[in-house]
């Protein structure tokens, strides 16, 4: 597990930092003590995470486009970071086949201009790009994928990945071989958890059928994935950014997923939802058989993220559902969200020494 005091005083970077994944990171940062610089797009969703999660006081946060590198660029200059993690993306699959130039432009170029700012400012000695594990060449094969395996992503939001997992790659070749700044990629499953209001995500649209009283559509109950509560993956960055930045013989792409058992269906998903939240919840199947195409089985290898850092997951699925219905229902009684992500996030580290210490 990482150690958030590596974290205290560091200048760190954060791109779709009003995103879901992004406010859960920023809050942990901003716990570690860390100099924290956000660079975004407004939050697409109201309500929204970071808006909850009362993060813009406790930082630098910059609205802008990672398509826009003059302004990119004027953000690196003023905050000179240490570190970089990259999470700003269109990263909706259904809304990919809609606007497939945007998701190409802002997954693709996007990468190309916070790669060519971590190439023109020496502060930068940790560069991680998130991906995703739709990068993959998907043959629906019953065993996870490893981080050699073909990338092909198949739908314009997949394939974008794809691309921007080789950009990185020709980045790190062609720019940072001499070792100035170490540089990787993580390539995670699906994550739920407290605060995600994005349309077309499993999760979200339980929280928004409970919340009317309805029952909760499914549109693909039989397809598998590898969810993980947001924890999981963002420790998992803040610690390849954390020892890759200390040696960067640990630079390189990384899967980050759940355990095998934690490779659940949709069905199995929202029926422990249900289960958890009570009140009469349920589901039903509205399979779409003209829908667009979306991988029916997927999951990740994760073997070299646990042998090299000796990583591995906390919090099972069930957990994973609990905590996510526990934040659901303090934001629903109008409670303290940031105090309810603090205690979470301690939580989710306890027992780790140090880990904590202010």
């Amino acid at each position: 597990m990482v150690d958030l005091n590596f974290y205290r005083g560091k200048r760190v970077f954060v791109t779709g930092h009003t995103g879901f994944k992004g406010a859960w990171l920023c809050r942990i940062l901003i716990g570690a003590g860390s100099e924290v610089t956000g660079y975004s797009l407004e939050a697409s969703t109201k309500p929204n995470l970071f808006s909850l999660a009362d993060l813009e006081t406790h930082m630098t946060s910059i609205i802008g486009d990672v398509r826009d590198l003059s302004a990119l660029n004027a953000a690196f200059d003023r905050a000179q970071p240490d570190i970089v993690l990259h999470l700003a993306a269109q990263p909706i699959v259904r809304e990919s086949y809609k606007r497939p130039v945007d998701t190409y432009a802002t997954n693709v170029m996007g990468t190309v201009n916070i790669l060519e700012c971590v190439r023109t400012h020496e502060s930068v000695k940790s560069f991680l790009n998130v991906t995703t594990d739709k990068v993959y060449h998907n043959n629906e094969w019953p065993w996870g994928y490893r981080e050699n395996e073909p990338l092909d992503g198949f739908d314009p939001y997949s394939n974008s990945k794809s691309c921007s997992e080789l950009v990185t790659h020709s980045y790190q070749s062609s720019f940072f071989a001499d070792g100035r700044c170490a540089i990787s990629t993580a390539r995670a499953g699906n994550v739920i958890g407290g605060g995600d209001f994005a349309p077309e995500r499993i999760i979200p649209d339980c929280v928004r059928a409970v919340q009317a009283g309805n029952p909760v559509v499914i549109r693909n109950p039989h397809s598998i994935r590898p969810y993980q509560h947001v924890l999981e993956p963002l420790a998992a960055y803040l610690m390849i950014a954390q020892r890759q930045y200390e040696d960067g013989k640990h630079a390189g792409w990384y899967n980050v997923g759940p355990d095998e058992c934690d490779c659940v269906t949709t069905g199995e998903l929202v029926f422990l939802f249900c289960d958890k939240w009570g009140d009469g919840a349920a589901w039903e199947d509205r399979s779409e058989p003209n829908a667009p195409h979306e991988a029916n089985f997927l999951k990740l290898d994760c073997s070299k993220l646990k042998s090299t850092f000796d990583w591995a997951p906390r919090w099972h699925i069930a957990e994973a559902i609990e905590k996510t219905c526990d934040w659901t229902h303090i934001w629903l009684k109008g409670g303290d969200i940031p105090a309810e992500m603090d205690a979470q996030i301690k939580k989710f580290w306890e027992n780790e020494d140090g880990c904590l210490e202010k």
